[in-house]
């Protein structure tokens, strides 16, 4: 019996964690996204496809060739990034989320396997 409560419980634990994992990536390429669904006022990670380090920064506009923002909420400096250097953008609000739920998730699923080993005995 024990063995099939914990199998249940990776079952669902697993299925929860692949549900969540889901992220919003934006490229340069058009027929995926051409960055019109970025929205100003958010705090985005751009990839480079230099290999530089990821840049963070609080998107603004699009402006022909580049995407402008700042470096952050409280750091006014201008950010102007050509699209020909982004490998990919991401939304880190969205990945802040599914940490959290997948710390949640993974809280519930010990609480019901900690229930059925008690209720086993």
């Amino acid at each position: 019996m024990k063995a099939s409560v914990l199998l249940k419980s990776s079952l669902l634990t697993s299925l929860f964690v692949i549900s969540s994992c889901a992220t919003t990536k934006y490229t340069q390429d058009v027929a995926k996204n051409d960055y019109s669904n970025l929205q100003a006022g958010r705090m985005y990670v751009v990839t480079m496809r230099d290999g530089s380090k990821n840049q963070r920064m609080l998107f603004r506009n699009v402006d022909g060739d580049n995407l402008i923002g700042t470096a952050g909420k409280k750091d006014s400096t201008a950010v102007i990034i050509p699209k020909a250097n982004v490998a990919a953008v991401r939304d880190s609000r969205k990945a802040r989320t599914t940490a959290g739920a997948v710390v949640i998730g993974a809280a519930g699923v010990a609480a019901l396997v900690l229930s059925s080993t008690r209720a086993d005995n």
